[in-house]
């Protein structure tokens, strides 16, 4: 393929992933074509109308290569395959055809931090210490107790450090014993991963969302982690320790530098980068020169507490702290967090997504959200995530998020003829797409109306942000490019409150109301909002 021209140092918004929406397909619960219970590549491709007709412009598929499973395909044994139970190679050719034919864009999770202990990497590298692929993988031998090197945790649990009897050595892992961490200091590491992924991008993806980006080198002296002062009991055991040495690195840089700029040598893909990490410490990863993540995931809007003052101030520190030629983008649910829905309510949901959608930046949404799903209690004895299993008295499952999509009111809500892989929600009958469909009120119907919106105008997506208010009920801001100016108002809660702030005035028409009472009026200067209300009005210069 010809490689492109280098980006403009300047964030335009024009390009596709700046003015476009990412949705999150979590593969296994979107849509079962054969029968087994798990959602498959078909499945994906015979619901890419659907996802037209939303106004999706690219879709996140999460990983679907060979993998025993173990972490649901985050532990991969081959990354230039298709695992049997999601389809076929020509099953992926087929719905990246399809997709492209719709004007839409396909990106693949790459999982660079770690294999499965069953990929022929790590089976050689465990087989010697002396075989080649060895400094594969991070590899340290015992104290003199015979203990792990250091004290460094791994995420679902326990020591990140796995004995290993054949070579008398510790490996490191980072999750799963079954998932050992590469050793990125590694050159032949690198040119093996980069390797990959041009076998994706040489079949036309459209780039890649890169799984735990931050977690990518480790401290070469391998030194204790702190511990964390601010521990609490409920959380996961992983955070006694402040993740100093054993996430963040500096040397992490040069890794994504390199991943940036083989995606850079083929037209308009993107990379993205999984980061959870306080705001100062995310934007580094757009890299020197805007040569890092075009979109380090911006995750605030699913960590903070659901606070207009606390939004509005975390909104203004990513905005002057982003990179001249960073682009921002916000993430509002994915196959890790707690559904919008269940956290907020139904009412607040919408809110919610008048927030995401009119922001600026790239927003990202996950299966179902559209519709409202919330999560699914899983009873202890059908949990299946490994963080779930291997903390049970935490109740850290992530299942509850995982739920299969509701597409109708049949048997199994049309996911599947078969038995789902995980429980499905018990209102499924009432709360499907089908259901929501036709009806001009429902969630459904509000996402196409922002999206539509968003879409046809440029200062929605690619406006200059402006913060105007907040308060302990209201945020408010405003959105602006070519001469048109849109003034968003939003009650982050269930009581009533009178909009009038005295160092700005304004005179507008309401263009898009989540409660008929403003719908299409004409207001001045002050707004009376009920609860769970949000407005966007167009501004008269």
């Amino acid at each position: 393929m010809q490689a492109k021209a280098p980006g403009s140092k300047k964030a335009s918004g024009d390009l596709w992933w700046q003015k476009g929406i990412i949705y999150e397909v979590y593969i296994r619960s979107f849509n079962d074509t054969n029968g087994d219970g798990i959602g498959d590549l078909n499945g994906i491709t015979e619901k890419l109308d659907y996802l037209q007709d939303l106004g999706i412009d690219c879709i996140w598929v999460t990983p679907f290569y060979e993998s025993p499973m173990k972490d649901f395909g985050y532990d991969i044994s081959d990354f230039k395959s298709v695992e049997k139970m999601f389809g076929t190679m020509q099953d992926f050719d087929k719905l990246l055809h399809e997709t492209h034919q719709r004007g839409m864009k396909l990106i693949v999770d790459q999982v660079p931090n770690h294999t499965s202990d069953q990929h022929a990497w790590f089976k050689e590298a465990r087989s010697s210490r002396d075989n080649p692929k060895r400094d594969w993988y991070i590899w340290a031998d015992a104290d003199a107790e015979g203990n792990p090197p250091n004290n460094w945790l791994a995420m679902f649990g326990g020591s990140a450090w796995e004995w290993d009897e054949k070579t008398e050595q510790f490996y490191y892992h980072a999750f799963l014993k079954d998932q050992p961490d590469l050793n990125w200091r590694n050159p032949e590491v690198h040119e093996a991963v980069l390797e990959e992924m041009r076998f994706w991008l040489e079949k036309g993806v459209d780039g890649f969302r890169v799984d735990v980006m931050w977690h990518l080198i480790k401290d070469e002296h391998l030194r204790d982690n702190p511990d964390n002062p601010d521990y609490k009991e409920e959380q996961p055991t992983y955070n006694q320790l402040q993740p100093v040495y054993s996430t963040d690195q500096p040397e992490v840089h040069d890794i994504i530098r390199k991943m940036r700029k083989l995606t850079d040598s083929y037209p308009d893909c993107v990379l993205i980068g999984e980061i959870y990490l306080p705001i100062h410490q995310l934007v580094s990863y757009y890299g020197h020169d805007n040569k890092g993540a075009q979109l380090p995931f911006n995750f605030q809007l699913l960590t903070l507490p659901w606070e207009p003052k606390k939004i509005a101030i975390a909104i203004d520190q990513y905005e002057s702290a982003l990179p001249n030629s960073g682009w921002p983008n916000w993430v509002m649910g994915n196959h890790d967090q707690s559904r919008m829905a269940t956290k907020l309510g139904e009412a607040q949901a919408r809110v919610a997504a008048m927030l995401l959608l009119t922001l600026r930046g790239t927003p990202t949404l996950y299966y179902g959200d559209e519709i409202g799903m919330q999560d699914v209690k899983i009873p202890k004895s059908e949990v299946q995530d490994p963080q779930g299993l291997h903390m049970p008295d935490k109740n850290l499952s992530r299942d509850p998020f995982r739920a299969p999509m509701p597409w109708n009111d049949s048997p199994n809500a049309g996911f599947t003829t078969g038995k789902p892989w995980l429980r499905m929600a018990g209102n499924t009958s009432k709360l499907n797409v089908q259901a929501q469909q036709d009806k001009p009120d429902s969630l459904l119907a509000l996402y196409k109306k922002l999206i539509k919106l968003r879409r046809q105008e440029p200062a929605l997506h690619k406006g200059l942000y402006r913060p105007v208010y907040s308060d302990d009920k209201l945020i408010a801001y405003l959105r602006e490019a070519e001469e048109k100016r849109f003034l968003v108002v939003l009650n982050l809660s269930n009581k009533g409150r009178l909009f009038a702030p005295e160092r700005f005035k304004f005179k507008g028409k309401v263009v898009l109301s989540l409660l008929p009472d403003h719908e299409n009026a004409t207001v001045e200067n002050e707004l009376k909002l009920k609860g769970d209300d949000g407005l966007i009005i167009e501004i008269n210069r």
